[in-house]
């Protein structure tokens, strides 16, 4: 598992621009939409999960209804979630699942701050 976490790394930091020993990166390259504290919550459960229903993902990340349904509202016309509703039974049901794009951005994401706790390291 190690080995395919470490060709991950080493693959992602190819496609990254390079960084002077020690410099942070800049902080323009933050995706504010993924950097928000619940959002980053949602992509990270999506990222490891196929999909998650509304009820699943409010009890995983202990948000409220209201608060879990803004920000995946924000996630989704950014093209970084995919919403689906149906019924079962007579409940209502809404899946999420990552898009290619949310998947990216959060790569990016993670990428960023890895650059930036190496340049922090570094110091």
């Amino acid at each position: 598992m190690a080995d395919k976490s470490s060709a991950a790394r080493k693959e992602r930091e190819k496609k990254q621009p390079a960084l002077a020993r020690g410099a942070a990166p800049p902080a323009a390259l933050i995706d504010r939409l993924v950097h928000e504290r619940l959002r980053l919550g949602i992509l990270s459960a999506l990222s490891v999960n196929e999909s998650l229903t509304f009820v699943a993902m409010r009890k995983l990340l202990e948000a409220t209804d209201g608060n879990l349904s803004v920000h995946a509202r924000k996630l989704e016309e950014a093209g970084y979630i995919a919403c689906t509703k149906g019924f079962e039974g007579r409940v209502p049901r809404t899946d999420y699942r990552l898009t290619p794009a949310g998947r990216r951005a959060l790569d990016r994401y993670l990428d960023y701050m890895e650059a930036l706790i190496q340049a922090m390291r570094d110091k």
